[in-house]
Parts: C-alpha cells; sequence; structure tokens
C-alpha cells in the first residue's frame, strides 16, 4: 500500500517580515518537526536586506551601504529581498515526497515559469546558473538548504521591487547580471496578493498533497 499524501500548510504574511525572524523560525520549524509534521510553505515579503549564502563570498558586495547584510545557510551566493518580491518558503519532507535536492529545484524553477507563463510571460531556467529568466534577465531566484531530509528557504520572484538593492552587489555571485521585474515586462501586471493565490492555486494543483490548507498570518 502506498504511503498517505502528506498535508500543505500555505501561511500568507501579509505583513513586512524581518528576514532573521523568518530564518529563524524556519530553521526551529525544520528541527522539531517530526514524519508525521504537515509540510509548509510560507508566503511573503521582507524588509529590505541582503543574505549571504552559506559559501558566500564578501566581494560579490560591490557598494556597502545602510542594507543590513544577514550570513544564512542556504546555498548561493549575495542577494537582495524586499518588499515589491514575493517570496515563498518551502519547508518540505523531501523523503516523504521521494524528491532529491534536483526535484526541488525544478520544482521551484518550474513554479514560477508557469506563473508567469499564464501572464504570457516566456520564462526558462538555466541548467548552469539556478533561477529563472526572461530574455538573458533574471527575475526569480532560488536557494534551499536541506537538514535530515527536509528542506527550507525557497525562491524569490521580481514583481515591482526597488531595483538598486541588486545594483550594490553580483546578484547571485553573477558579475553584470541584470535583473527584472514583472513590472518591467507588463502594463497591468499582477502584485504580491495575486501572485499569492496563483502560487496557492498551482499548489493545490499538483496533486503531490492529500490536503492544502490556507493560513493568512
Amino acid at each position: 500500500m502506498s504511503a498517505a499524501k502528506p498535508t500543505l500548510i500555505i501561511r500568507r504574511f501579509n505583513n513586512l517580515q524581518d528576514y532573521t525572524n523568518r530564518f529563524e523560525a524556519m530553521k526551529d520549524f525544520t528541527t522539531h518537526r517530526d514524519e508525521t509534521t504537515p509540510d509548509e510553505v510560507w508566503l511573503l515579503q521582507h524588509q529590505d536586506v541582503l543574505t549571504q549564502g552559506q559559501a558566500g563570498k564578501a566581494e560579490h558586495i560591490l557598494v556597502h551601504s545602510d542594507l543590513p547584510v544577514v550570513h544564512t545557510d542556504r546555498g548561493g551566493q549575495v542577494t537582495w529581498h524586499g518588499q515589491g518580491q514575493l517570496v515563498a518558503y518551502f519547508l518540505l519532507d523531501l523523503n516523504r515526497l521521494k524528491w532529491h535536492v534536483r526535484t526541488l529545484v525544478s520544482f521551484a524553477e518550474q513554479a514560477m515559469i508557469d506563473l508567469l507563463k499564464q501572464y504570457n510571460i516566456e520564462a526558462y531556467a538555466k541548467p548552469d546558473a539556478p533561477g529563472v529568466y526572461v530574455d538573458g534577465r533574471k527575475i526569480g531566484s532560488l536557494g534551499f538548504k536541506i537538514r535530515r531530509g527536509r528542506s527550507y528557504h525557497g525562491l524569490a520572484l521580481n514583481i515591482d521591487c526597488d531595483l538598486s538593492g541588486f545594483q550594490t552587489i553580483n546578484p547571485c555571485g553573477y558579475a553584470g547580471l541584470e535583473m527584472v521585474r514583472l513590472q518591467d515586462l507588463l502594463q497591468d501586471y499582477p502584485d504580491f496578493g495575486k501572485l499569492c493565490e496563483d502560487l496557492v492555486a498551482y499548489l493545490q494543483k499538483t496533486a503531490l498533497f492529500h490536503e492544502v490548507i490556507v493560513k493568512t498570518e
């Protein structure tokens, strides 16, 4: 008999979230979960911040500003988070889903590609540079940490954020990488709330989960 599908809890945070607080909460959730704990996805926007990946190199921060820099344990180099960007954190039991890390990365990239396709934006992933791109410009970033077969961290999709934070760094460690937003591609673009609804609907349609419960916090 095949194992029962897990439950997914989606938490949508309406207020801007402090990065360090969410980071500590993700680690705490992952440390204390067990094989019966429902998976969770957190949808939010952060207060403006630079985050440096586990193997991040200081030289990728080109201009030192008043933006806080938080050292974190995800993969990848430095990136920016802030208002006008949809962040989705995937707190999933990969063992229970029978996923490898590559499965998770591909799922996150494909989710962004499929969401953008709903708005007639042709986006794509690159095998050698994780993330999602439109005409050579990066619109979606991702990075994960796996601990005992459970994931945390996730993806970030640019909606109408201020790009100046990206201009102080080599985004994700790539010098000269140009970032792009939905705002740059569509006159009538979906806002954070609409994209949250789109992603919830997308996750409901995956058939990965027995039940999807949405909570607003």
